[in-house]
């Protein structure tokens, strides 16, 4: 069975929840750690492990032979991939990978059974690769497991699998964004050697491919810079536009349809709901299949047989999800499936090869389920195994579908789980905010709701409008409605439950992740007399900064941010966000608040968080820090969750007084004094007006001549070295320096014109592959333009003065300046990408003797702040004056470490 590609790419999305094992009895538990605060009559405390910790069996396949299941399971402390005979007890298995730094969270199988793939990044930096195992293979000596090998193997990229590919077993179709951050090109890629070959290089701003049924490309999706999404036709010769919807539309193909002609469309294009059609990319000719018949929700899923091609079924996920089948054999197997499992919310996994065999979970509010396999033919339904088999289900809260009206009487949907065991009246209450804010919370088993209820809160998680799913209305209702609407729909959520007497409203938390970290800090800013208590976790506290912080593969939702969020480019743009930031009120937050981050965050940079606490610390209003070195935008790794939602539970404890685990276990204990900052210090570059900064005066002028550099960038454990050499020459009445480096994607070359005497910087020219970047600056003004794979995008700034020590020869015109202990400067420099002014302080921190591989030098080190960009520290030789070392940290490359040094 397929899925849609818009939910999962076929075979090869396995999205896995975060699925948790004990590490001691309930019972033991309670001997060892009683709760805190006042039980009344709520079960027994259960133990953070059993909600957070690693699973003890989970994400089960079927090969598609039927020979083997693999599943994951921690092998050496880590979450690991291992493989069992289809017949065979689960202790008869053995692991196939061995990682030990970072859980595995999603695997599958290659078409042929012959090999598994996962994907991996580091750190949480979302860089991803895909390895390759064969299960057969046998373990090297020394090695518990077979060798895995990283078929797409470049650093600094995130793979994206587009297709497994039935007439290629031996092949996946896969986009790497090496030649160009922002945009994938697609390459088939032989999973037997790692044999790449180039099929499309992405110079139309494609997001998405699509194949027919022989496994051919037949189509592309891409992504205007005005943000409408547009369907293409690939032809021999090029690509037509054949579809087409506005940047507040979605529209996209699904799967082709057995005549091999038209292809199935999820689109919403002029009606509001999402549904099913059938277009055909030659004539333009499109056929409505299907719209939710209750025409209340958005179409969800579109199941189709990997055998037949036939549609099977389409999903719409209401307040619970609705099935509408389209096969009867299938319809019928479900059917048998609800009569034998009652009450359970049923999914198809993997299958074999015919679709006889198939993993189906079983799960509900109150169950994460278990997991079975199905015969199809015999009709045999066989458990493998219950996930978390120590978590007592029957002291689980049921999730109730809720509506209640906001500010504007615009119905919110959302979900309500009410602690087991008291009545629900004058409970305390976590907002439990979804991260997105373009998704949506859905019923079933959550484990951070369960967690918090069994703590004794009532938990709310609300669908606020710019939620998807719920039509096209919904959505746009929540355009540029941060910290505004969109925030009302959480405060009315509130006031409903008050009103009703569930809640007692002097102990009313907030707890939310992503964009509900921000709805957590915009609601202690903006509502400060609601909440008793916050948890942020990597929440954007600066919707400015964030957005001029996204990563470079977001380039196509660029667009969209700005039209759903505001646009900082603009003047009212920039001052509505300004407004709608958390941080531009933080003088008003009174509510006692927890900050969680993750070190390598490439969406909320870590920043976002800190400059949240120092506003609270610099007032001297109390903050906790939690900042964890080895992850990234949400926590992997289950000793991390472990220790952050223990300070949280107890954070949330004292101030909302619901119950708390006291025990923390000595791994946990360790890892949270890792994980603690003391906000004292924590520190940022200081802002600076960039209409108040000068121009330094050299003390010296520039000397022509040229230097080699090595370069070497670390991230996450790994490290790329390259070169780069600088030539200073005059011209013209003018210095040239013009800086070459090499890099795996080409030669990299800068050049600069500098005014003699000033050393202001007139000119500047970058060229790397497709991307180029030519502008002057005069009299403050900086005009050219920036080409991107032959697009062009026009620069004209108002700098507010001239730009300086900025580009090619930067570190040699610092050198120039009268150094000495003490000595402090600020000066302008252009960020051309963003097209925004970056104020740069520069104070000498002292003297030191350093070596590189041109020698020993006694040097000035010297530290350069970008506001917004890298800090780096430079040493300057004395005599001959020049800087000989660099180390910089790169907040664009998600916190690497660059170190560049003078050779010989």
């Amino acid at each position: 069975m397929v899925k849609s590609l818009r939910s999962v790419t076929t075979r090869a999305a396995v999205v896995l929840t975060a699925l948790a094992i004990s590490l001691a009895s309930v019972r033991l538990l309670s001997a060892q750690a009683p709760a805190a605060g006042t039980d009344g009559g709520l079960p027994p405390i259960i133990d953070r492990d059993l909600f957070f910790g690693d699973p003890e069996i989970a994400g089960a396949q079927i090969s598609p032979d039927g020979q083997f299941i693999a599943f994951l399971k921690p092998f050496k402390g880590t979450r690991n991939i291992w493989v069992k005979g289809a017949a065979e007890p689960f202790d008869k298995a053995r692991p196939i990978t061995a990682d030990t730094k970072r859980p595995i969270s999603a695997y599958f199988w290659s078409r042929d059974a012959k090999y598994i793939l996962y994907s991996q990044d580091a750190a949480g930096d979302e860089n991803f690769n895909v390895y390759a195992v064969r299960p057969s293979d046998t373990p090297a000596a020394g090695s518990d497991v077979p060798a895995a090998r990283n078929i797409t193997d470049v650093r600094g990229v995130r793979a994206q699998i587009f297709l497994v590919p039935k007439s290629d077993p031996d092949a996946i179709y896969v986009g790497l964004n090496d030649r160009d951050k922002a945009w994938h090109d697609l390459y088939k890629i032989r999973i037997s050697s790692g044999e790449r070959t180039l099929v499309r290089k992405n110079t139309e701003r494609v997001v998405a491919w699509q194949f027919d049924l022989a496994d051919k490309l037949r189509l592309a999706t891409r992504v205007d810079e005005n943000g409408d999404t547009e369907v293409m036709r690939v032809d021999d010769n090029g690509f037509t536009k054949v579809y087409s919807c506005n940047v507040f539309e979605s529209c996209g193909p699904s799967h082709f349809a057995k005549d091999g002609r038209r292809v199935y469309m999820e689109t919403n294009k002029g009606v509001d709901l999402v549904r099913l059609t059938l277009f055909d990319p030659q004539t333009g000719a499109e056929q409505l299949v299907e719209s939710d018949p209750q025409n209340r929700v958005d179409l969800g899923d579109v199941l189709f047989s990997d055998v037949s091609d036939e549609l099977i079924a389409t999903i719409y996920v209401d307040d619970k999800p609705r099935y509408i089948w389209k096969d009867k054999a299938f319809e019928a197997d479900y059917a048998l499936l609800q009569q034998t499992l009652p009450g359970k919310d049923l999914a198809f996994g993997s299958s074999t090869k015919d679709e006889r065999l198939f993993i189906v979970s079983a799960r509900s509010d109150v169950d994460p389920g278990t997991t079975y396999v199905f015969d199809r033919q015999s009709k045999q339904l066989t458990q493998q195994y219950r996930i978390r088999e120590k978590l007592p289900r029957e002291s689980l809260a049921h999730m109730t579908p809720i509506h209640y009206k906001s500010s504007d009487g615009l119905e919110i949907p959302a979900y309500l789980t009410v602690p087991k065991g008291v009545a629900p009246k004058g409970l305390p209450l976590i907002v439990l905010p979804h991260g997105g804010p373009w998704a949506r919370d859905v019923w079933g088993y959550s484990g951070l709701a369960q967690f918090l209820a069994n703590r004794g809160y009532a938990v709310l998680q609300p669908n606020f409008r710019g939620s998807t799913g719920y039509g096209k209305k919904f959505l746009d209702a929540g355009n540029k409605q941060w910290g505004d609407k969109m925030q009302d729909d959480l405060t009315w959520g509130v006031k409903y439950l008050v009103a009703q007497g569930t809640v007692d409203p002097r102990r009313v938390g907030i707890l939310g992740g992503s964009y509900g970290g921000y709805a957590t800090l915009a609601g202690v800013a903006f509502t400060p007399d609601l909440y008793a208590a916050a948890v942020s976790i990597v929440g954007p506290s600066n919707l400015i900064t964030l957005l001029n912080s996204i990563p470079p593969y977001w380039e196509a939702g660029r667009k969209i941010f700005y039209e759903r969020m505001g646009d900082p480019s603009t003047p009212e743009g920039k001052v509505q966000l300004e407004r709608q930031s958390p941080l531009s009120a933080a003088a008003k937050i009174r509510t006692p608040l927890m900050v969680i981050q993750g070190a390598n965050d490439p969406r909320v940079n870590r920043a976002e968080s800190e400059q949240i606490v120092i506003a609270l610390r610099d007032r001297g209003f109390p903050v906790e820090y939690i900042l964890a070195p080895d992850e990234g935008h949400g926590f992997a790794r289950p000793i991390n969750n472990l220790a952050t939602f223990a300070a949280a539970e107890k954070f949330l404890s004292g101030h909302l007084k619901g119950r708390y685990q006291e025990y923390l276990g000595p791994e946990v204990s360790e890892r949270l004094k890792v994980l603690t900052v003391d906000p004292k210090t924590v520190t940022l570059t200081k802002k600076i007006d960039p209409a108040a900064v000068g121009v330094p005066k050299p003390a010296t002028e520039l000397h022509a001549g040229t230097a080699n550099y090595a370069v070497r960038i670390e991230v996450a454990g790994q490290k790329i070295d390259l070169a780069t050499t600088s030539e200073i020459k005059e011209e013209g009445g003018n210095w040239v320096v013009t800086e070459t480096m090499t890099t795996p994607m080409g030669p990299a070359v800068d050049r600069g014109v500098l005014e003699k005497g000033t050393l202001v910087l007139r000119k500047r020219s970058i060229t790397q592959g497709p991307m180029s970047v030519d502008f002057e600056s005069r009299d403050g003004k900086v005009k050219g333009e920036m080409k991107m794979n032959g697009q062009a995008r026009p620069i004209a700034i108002d700098a507010g003065g001239e730009l300086f020590a900025d580009g090619p020869g930067a570190t040699d015109v610092v050198a120039t300046l009268p150094l000495a202990e003490g000595y402090s400067t600020t000066f302008r420099n252009f960020d051309a990408q963003a097209q925004q002014v970056r104020p740069v302080q520069l104070k000498v921190l002292g003297s030191e003797k350093v070596t590189v591989p041109a020698g020993t030098f006694d040097a000035f080190k010297v530290e350069v702040a970008t506001s917004g960009g890298p800090t780096a520290t430079y040493w300057i030789a004395k005599d001959p004056r020049r800087v000989v070392k660099v180390v910089a940290v790169l907040p664009q490359m998600n916190g690497a470490t660059m170190t560049i040094e003078l050779q010989k």
